[in-house]
């Protein structure tokens, strides 16, 4: 009899990590294809197919989209060494262990950085950044950095109410909104929203592995590239313009990345971008009534404390009394449902539900069912109605 190999178990192991999620099997077969040479013209056509198809999920008509073989980190980057110049101040409201990590390496490239004191548990206070803007009399600060869901913390910033506190303190700073975790889950739309330059990457509601870093960016944030004394190269977009593919990417593109985004943002217009955001909605509020049910006996909370600000792609869930981590293996390895655990100064105090991309109904009770199931066999004190009420918000809802 054949046996099963170390590393295959049967059936499926759910992944509600906030990324890298789950990559839908259309994407898979796409990045399957053989590589083509860089003169095919097949080539040119993905490209602006993908550049229209991120130009439409982010809301603008006339920002330039810019795709670089990078990471998430390697996006914000991009941003730091355009629009700002060794020396230069920008502002950023801190939301956890992605704001700070952005901040850091900012600093750690001759740029300064304006922090606000983090509130655990609560979002962006816009209120504070007109405050800090409108004292800035003589226009230091350069740019406004703000990180839309913060994936450490589960807890997502009025990206319209900052653009409005910028434009009551009639400041000119740049506006920069991090979408690695909200986009495609969470409604944004760079033109209405007034945002200069977008940062993202591949690997959350793209459904897509990590490697492919972008930004879109407007004339002004552009201007503020063209304007920058500081040198850059690879991470220069005014060097990525033109038709040619191979200086699009300063090199060789990434082709299989590139035939797997074809393929995601396909599927995202298919599905229509609302009926998406509505999805996303849907599933949140199932994962947020079980832990509503959890959270009876005490030991399980949201931390998150501000309702409206909880994010449709990742909850982070407080534990008293237990290690989150020992949940996390557990779940991972007894049932078959891995997710995340804490970051930064949240490590050691929370596990994150990741519920954004490629899901449905099904794999999110699924998910909530084998969390309990660890946490019970943990002896976790928790609520026992968990998933009956999420089955019955589930089927409450419209399709």
């Amino acid at each position: 009899m054949r046996s099963y190999p170390n590393n295959r178990i049967p059936g499926a192991r759910f992944l509600h990590a906030p990324g890298p999620t789950r990559i839908p099997d259309e994407v898979l077969d796409a990045m399957h294809r053989q590589s083509i040479d860089l003169a095919d013209t097949r080539l040119d056509t993905w490209i602006k197919d993908c550049e229209a198809g991120m130009q439409a999920l982010v809301g603008t008509r006339d920002a330039e989209v810019y795709l670089y073989a990078a990471n998430g980190h390697g996006a914000w980057e991009v941003a730091i060494a355009n629009v700002l110049a060794e020396g230069d101040l920008v502002l950023i409201p801190s939301t956890g262990h992605f704001s700070e990590g952005w901040a850091l390496q900012t600093e750690a490239l001759d740029r300064r950085v304006l922090r606000t004191p983090w509130r655990e548990g609560y979002p962006i206070d816009p209120d504070e950044i007109e405050t800090i803007l409108r004292k800035d009399k003589e226009g230091e600060i350069k740019a406004v950095f703000v990180v839309q869901t913060d994936t450490s913390t589960g807890i997502t910033s009025d990206v319209q109410a900052i653009r409005e506190a910028i434009d009551r303190a009639g400041h000119p700073a740049l506006y920069v909104v991090d979408v690695v975790s909200s986009l495609a889950a969470t409604p944004f739309h760079m033109d209405a929203m007034g945002v200069n330059l977008v940062v993202g990457g591949s690997q959350k509601g793209l459904m897509l592995p990590p490697g492919l870093g972008f930004v879109v960016v407007d004339a002004r944030a552009n201007q503020a590239s063209v304007d920058n004394p500081s040198p850059k190269f690879y991470w220069d977009w005014t060097k990525r313009t033109g038709t040619h593919a191979y200086r699009k990417f300063c090199g060789t593109p990434p082709l299989q990345m590139l035939m797997g985004l074809r393929a995601a943002l396909e599927l995202l217009q298919q599905e229509g971008l609302e009926q998406v955001f509505a999805r996303h909605r849907r599933l949140a509020g199932a994962v947020f009534e079980a832990i509503d049910a959890w959270s009876a006996a005490g030991a399980i909370d949201f931390f998150c404390q501000d309702k409206q600000a909880r994010s449709v792609a990742v909850t982070a869930v407080t534990v008293q009394g237990f290690d989150p981590e020992a949940i996390r293996n557990l779940a991972r390895e007894q049932f078959q449902v891995a997710m995340a655990g804490g970051l930064g100064p949240m490590a050691g105090k929370v596990f994150r539900i990741g519920h954004l991309g490629d899901m449905n109904e099904p794999t999110i009770l699924g998910a909530l069912a084998g969390i309990e199931a660890a946490m019970l066999r943990m002896a976790v004190p928790i609520g026992r109605d968990a998933l009956p009420r999420a089955i019955d918000f589930l089927a409450s809802q419209g399709s």
